[in-house]
């Protein structure tokens, strides 16, 4: 007679798991993160956070993480690039019980967002990086790590691409590198070595208009994410 496994010992208990989402845009020069309203009496009322939840049994953490960004910031996933930030798994860090999250960076340029997505309602809105403080559970912690995760990818990728518009000046691409590393860059010399590391390509027209002389618009020469040492 074949014997009945084991049962499981009484002391055995299992995390659940979530996913959180950090989506990041340049709007004018400055770096915006989308937060959500997080009601979950008696634990938080009328607070704030990074959109996410739990992951269904039949779907992987970043197809979780994509339906999130979707039902929860208004989001669609197909404006957007993905990555796998950072697995948060401090005991205490939701108050419900024991869950564990794996969070993704979510990077989506502000001209590819529709009205509604660019909208402020009060589910879901754009913030500034300085408003952006007493979230709920550990997402301060993790909107920082995020930060770190940026500021660091930009340096040594093309990341920032994932940021800007696909037509952009020069200038728009410095003052998206300042919003990001919250460092002035030498003009000139940002020029001379962007220009060195042939990932733009000057294109046929110039943008027109305004007080000033026509403007040489640029695009990124891939869509890819390379590794080269940008700043």
């Amino acid at each position: 007679m074949k014997e009945k496994p084991a049962p499981h010992p009484a002391h055995l208990r299992f995390a659940t798991i979530a996913t959180d989402v950090v989506p990041f845009t340049i709007r004018d020069g400055e770096l915006l993160v989308r937060l959500i309203a997080v009601d979950r009496p008696p634990y938080y009322t009328h607070a704030k956070g990074l959109p996410g939840g739990l992951i269904d049994p039949k779907e992987t953490a970043e197809e979780a993480a994509v339906r999130h960004l979707q039902e929860k910031a208004g989001i669609k996933a197909s404006k957007t690039h993905i990555e796998q930030l950072y697995t948060f798994s401090a005991i205490d860090r939701d108050p419900r019980g024991r869950v564990v999250a794996v969070s993704y960076l979510a990077f989506v340029p502000w001209e590819a967002l529709s009205p509604a997505e660019q909208a402020d309602t009060k589910g879901a809105w754009w913030s500034r990086i300085k408003d952006a403080h007493k979230l709920a559970y550990d997402h301060d912690e993790m909107l920082q790590v995020a930060l770190a995760r940026l500021r660091s990818r930009v340096t040594y990728t093309t990341l920032i691409g994932k940021l800007m518009p696909k037509e952009f000046t020069l200038t728009e691409l410095e003052q998206a590198y300042e919003a990001i590393v919250k460092t002035d860059l030498d003009k000139r010399n940002f020029r001379k070595k962007i220009l060195k590391l042939n990932i733009l390509k000057a294109l046929t027209h110039k943008r027109t208009g305004g007080r000033f002389r026509p403007a040489q618009l640029y695009s990124f020469v891939s869509d890819k994410v390379r590794e080269i040492e940008v700043l």
